[in-house]
């Protein structure tokens, strides 16, 4: 049957107006990007009393897609499913949580990840693996292969990715290599490439018993290494997992464009010879658990809240790109077209994904500091004066790469709310 002879007869079972069929007319309508009408439909739907359109009706309520962005009704429909039995619903409900704005980030997380986890939700098994992969407990280890396994049973294609390279390496168990070419074998007839080598040390924390779930273990300080005062430069080594830096390449791969830099007269993103990496911002609708807790991971260690910072952006610098010296705050006709209330760029927050074999090096010219990848290792300073006015000595750049490559991961901080939860 041809797409439109489809979409014709879902038109006509919806006019039934029962929630499913007007649920599966919606579901349809979003892959044809009619996503005003299909929007409608999953209120109907919702209303209705079906979990699965409450859900995606707050999904689209969350990030304004076919209707104005609305966390707080999103919220109140993810409790409404949630209140019908919905583990899904849930772990939306801790996903938003981890922004501490539109529902309190408290233990209820954890308690709402858990039943995802029992439901098979593959997210929720990817955000847990990840979770109990930072400590070192051997259990913790195990439990964290055992739910990539999971999860890349479930059709997971990033937790079957995360799963070879732990088996190839021994990660977590003797290591594995026939398990993993097995796993990539599969992975490549679907064009799926292995990822770049990369190995960190597990970052150091005071876990609780082994095998338990306790999301709130992202908000445990960090140790701040100071390398200049003015500008003020930072390090924060360990602060990602291996995994967290493989998830990070993983979920920007397949997006990667040239990057762009800001044209200082209109505001508007352009190529320019002093940029040669390519880059993947990841739009917010795609974000997992997994990666709003990595976003938050950095915020904290920079000390400012997740919801004051702009779209993650994930960077991959092959041999000989590089950005030249340039500064990170934006000029007023940047702003203008992008959250003026939200302010400038106070402060940039970078994290280092994978070991460079030679070059690309993060260089702060005035402060004198040179700060080297290092997969884990995150690097943070400020754009702005404390008065904010834009600190001209905030100038930096990313070295040439001579050997191999590099990837890293952005978050730029502005100096007020920029994320609706």
């Amino acid at each position: 049957m041809s797409d439109d002879a489809t979409l014709t007869r879902l038109r006509l079972d919806a006019q039934s107006g029962t929630p499913q069929s007007l649920y599966l007319l919606a579901t349809a309508l979003v892959s044809r990007q009619q996503v005003d009408e299909a929007c409608g439909l999953h209120r109907r739907a919702a209303e209705g009393g079906m979990a699965n359109a409450q859900i995606e009706y707050a999904r689209m309520l969350l990030y304004g897609v076919g209707t104005a962005a609305d966390p707080e009704h999103a919220v109140e429909w993810l409790l409404r499913a949630e209140a019908a039995g919905s583990p899904i619903a849930g772990y939306f409900l801790a996903l938003v949580a981890l922004g501490g704005r539109a529902l309190p980030h408290d233990g209820r997380s954890n308690e709402r990840l858990l039943a995802a986890v029992r439901a098979d939700y593959p997210p929720a098994l990817r955000a847990a693996a990840l979770h109990f992969g930072r400590r070192a407990d051997p259990n913790d280890q195990v439990l964290c292969l055992q739910l990539l396994e999971r999860g890349a049973g479930r059709g997971d294609v990033v937790a079957a990715r995360l799963l070879a390279e732990r088996l190839a390496r021994g990660e977590g168990c003797a290591a594995q290599p026939q398990a993993a070419q097995d796993i990539l074998r599969q992975l490549a007839t679907h064009g799926v490439a292995r990822l770049p080598s990369t190995t960190a040390p597990l970052p150091a924390s005071a876990a609780p018993a082994a095998g338990t779930l306790a999301l709130e273990e992202v908000l445990q300080p960090v140790a701040v290494t100071p390398l200049s005062s003015r500008p003020r430069v930072a390090t924060v080594d360990a602060l990602l997992s291996a995994d967290e830096c493989r998830l990070l390449i993983a979920s920007a791969q397949p997006s990667l464009q040239r990057s762009q830099t800001v044209d200082p007269d209109t505001g508007a993103p352009l190529p320019h010879a002093t940029r040669t990496s390519s880059d993947a911002a990841i739009d917010p609708i795609q974000e997992d658990l997994a990666l709003r807790v990595v976003q938050l991971r950095m915020t904290r260690a920079a000390g400012v809240p997740l919801t004051q910072a702009e779209h993650l952006t994930v960077l991959r610098y092959a041999p000989g790109e590089e950005y030249r010296p340039h500064r990170d705050y934006r000029p007023p006709g940047s702003l203008e077209r992008d959250r003026p209330e939200a302010g400038n760029r106070l402060r940039t927050i970078c994290a280092y994904l994978n070991p460079v074999e030679a070059g690309g090096e993060t260089e702060f010219p005035v402060a004198g500091v040179v700060v080297t990848p290092q997969p884990g290792r995150a690097v943070v300073f400020d754009n702005l004066h404390p008065d904010g006015q834009p600190d001209p000595d905030s100038l930096h750049a990313g070295r040439p790469v001579l050997r191999g490559e590099k990837w890293l991961a952005t978050l730029w901080l502005r100096e007020r709310t920029y994320r609706l939860f």
